[in-house]
Parts: C-alpha cells; structure tokens; sequence
C-alpha cells in the first residue's frame, strides 16, 4: 500500500478537524472580513448562511472541503461564526444539508470566488511536482516529514487537497526518484574518478582467509586503547582508507546532508546486505561509507593523540615539575626560618630604630656606611647589646656594691 509509512490515526485524521482551534487559529482562520460577509449575505435564510460560512473558513483552515458531511465540525466553530452573523439560534444549521446539492454548489462559488485550484490542473500541479522533487533532492527527509511538507505546500498556494492514498502515492514516487537519482549521481563520479575503484569497494566486502570478518568491518572499528601502538594502528588505518583516494571523486552537485544520509546507512548494514544490494546503489554506498570513513578516522586519530600528549607528556611534566618544586620546600623552609631569625625585631619599632645623629655608638653611622636606617633592626640590637655590656652587673648574695674594676 502507498500509504503504509502512514499509521491509521495519520491517515484517519488526514484533511479533517483533529481537535477543537484554539482562540489564536478561530480569530485567524474563522474571522469573516467585509469580502466574506457580503458573499455570505447572497444567501436566503440563517441555515444557508451559516452553512456557506462554515465551508468557507473550513477550506481556509484544513485546505479541503469536507467531502461526506460539511458540517462535522467543532461546535465551537459554528457558535463563534453564529456570533459573527447574528444568528442566535445556531442549531439551525441542521438543516444545511437537507438538499445535497446545496453544498457542492456553495462549494464551486467558494472555489471560484477565493482562487482555489484543484489537484488535477495542469499549471499547479506542475508547480507542486516541481517543489516536491527539489525537497525531496535536497533534504534528507522521511516519508511523513516529506508527506507534511507537500500538505503544507498546497494550503499555502490554495490548491484543494487530494485524497490520502493520491498524495501518499506521489510522495512515495518522488522519493524513489530522488533515490535513484542520488545513486546513479554517485556511482557515475566514483567511475568517473578511476575505472577500478567500483571493484575495490567492492573487494572489503570479502572476508579474508583465516579473518572472522570483512575489511570493511576492520576498517569500521575505531582505536580502543589509548596507546602509542594503538596510535601507530590509527595512524596506518588513516593510510589504508586514503589508499582508494576518494578526495579524487567529485560530489559537488551532491547535497551534503544525503551524502551524509546515505553514509549513516551504509555503516549500519552488514557487508552481506551491501554486497547483496544492487548496482548502482552498492557503488553509491561504498562510496559514501569510504568518504565517511576517511574522515571520521583522521578525527579519531587526531583525538588519540590529543589524549597520548595529555596523558603521556604534558601531566608526565606537569608532575615532574611538581615534584621539583616539593624537594625544594624544605630548602626553603630553612632559609625563611633563618630569614625570620635575623630580620625580627626585638623591641618596638619606634624604641629599636637606630637613630645616627642620636646614637653615636652605631658602627654603620661611624664608618659612614650606608643603609643604616633600612636595617634599623641591627643597628638596635648591636645598640642593645652594647649598654648591656657597661651595665654594672649585681652581686648574686644580696650585696649592692659595684663588681671591682
């Protein structure tokens, strides 16, 4: 079925009302204007007028007319569009669809009245194919998103929309267009760079004698261990993969992001499934997983040196010169507690401080040295020492007589 990327609440709720419009969407798609009402007032009597509203702003809102019964709509809808015409009874418009006709030829007024286009007209739907295969060359979208997108466009450019199962099935055709379109791009310029480099993809597919896996497989594991060998490994990893030389193939009118696309499921099929898988498409995708793997290995390789030089250099300094700078703490202990021992002053500053003219005991003012008022604390304590020794001493028994000459 077309419609099976689709779940059954998706298709169910396709070009209906889901849910009840908030007061932002009912003032912005259930406002009548001056244009509305005067084409609203043509009709005879409140059950028509009201009817012919609702269909109006119901293609205004969902895009489409409601095609089995105009009036399943929100109650809050027909109360708020009542409110506008000054209906008060709105239940009246039961009475809508009593002559069927009504309806569908209301409907074909709106459609000629608004500028509405149908699916099937040649010029719009030119334009809407147009748009739907440049989004789907461009964007590496899934089905629904892609789905989305194409309802979005038609009630942008009025264009009424089709049934679920018409637009499911063109979604799904543009896409395998696109795909088609994205595989033979690729694999035309991998042939287009070198003549053997298809076969040589080719060729990781197959498991070595004696190997539990393919090359491809070899090559798609990245270093574990933060090691020079694993390093060495990486290195010739980088060296292996940039043997097929892939900056040679020229992917320029490739989108990026489909390349990127078409990587991502390249790596995470089994090389049994790439070698299964049909040409051009198993070129494509060697192609795209190689390019991928070029990079992401010169990416990792760059990061394991980043942590070897982290871990095996900077911290191995970083650590010798800590432990340098410990051995030297005692060095320095000793000579800050020698340094503490000289430079304390043993009494007040303002009674230790040397004055030159004062004391003519200081040898620095004697001899003319200079400095003497810097080291204050010297000068004092030689000061000090110096009147200690002419003091005349006191006899130890009691005695108070001077200590013979």
């Amino acid at each position: 079925m077309p419609v099976e990327f689709l779940t059954d609440e998706q298709a169910a709720s396709y070009g209906k009302f889901n849910e009840e419009p908030t007061r932002p969407e009912l003032e912005r798609f259930f406002f009548l204007d001056d244009e509305d009402r005067k084409l609203i007032a043509k009709r005879r009597g409140d059950h028509n007028r009201l009817g012919f509203a609702l269909q109006m702003c119901t293609v205004r809102y969902i895009g489409r007319f409601l095609p089995d019964d105009p009036l399943d709509v929100p109650w809050a809808v027909v109360e708020y569009l009542g409110e506008q015409l000054g209906i008060e009874d709105v239940s009246c418009v039961k009475h809508y669809t009593e002559r069927k006709p009504t309806a569908y030829e209301h409907a074909w007024e709106i459609r000629d009245a608004y500028e509405y286009h149908e699916y099937d007209d040649a010029e719009w739907g030119r334009k809407f194919r147009t748009f739907l295969h440049g989004r789907a060359w461009t964007h590496a979208e899934g089905p629904v998103a892609l789905f989305n997108q194409a309802v979005g466009w038609l009630r942008r450019h009025r264009v009424l929309l089709p049934g679920v199962s018409v637009l499911a099935r063109k979604v799904s055709e543009v896409r395998a267009v696109a795909e088609k379109r994205l595989h033979t791009t690729v694999a035309r310029a991998a042939r287009r760079a070198d003549a053997a480099l298809p076969g040589d993809l080719v060729a990781m597919l197959v498991t070595p004698e004696g190997a539990r896996f393919s090359e491809l497989e070899r090559l798609r594991r990245p270093p574990t261990r933060t090691t020079g060998t694993a390093f060495a490994r990486s290195l010739e990893r980088v060296d292996e993969i940039g043997a097929f030389g892939l900056g040679r193939v020229r992917l320029s009118q490739v989108p990026p992001n489909r390349l990127a696309s078409l990587a991502r499921y390249g790596l995470g099929s089994k090389a049994a499934s790439l070698e299964r898988a049909e040409e051009p498409k198993r070129t494509a995708m060697l192609t795209a997983v190689m390019r991928h793997l070029e990079a992401k290995a010169i990416d990792e390789a760059l990061d394991l040196f980043q942590v070897l030089m982290a871990t095996r250099l900077i911290s191995t300094a970083k650590r010798a010169t800590e432990r340098e700078r410990l051995s030297t703490l005692p060095q320095l202990e000793k000579a800050s507690r020698t340094l503490s021992f000289t430079c304390v002053p043993t009494r007040s500053p303002r009674r230790t401080r040397c004055s030159s003219r004062r004391s003519p005991r200081c040898r620095s003012w004697r001899t003319g040295a200079t400095g003497c008022w810097p080291r204050w604390t010297g000068c004092g304590s030689w000061s000090r020492s110096a009147r200690s020794a002419r003091r005349p001493r006191r006899s130890t028994s009691g005695s108070s007589g001077a200590s013979p000459g």
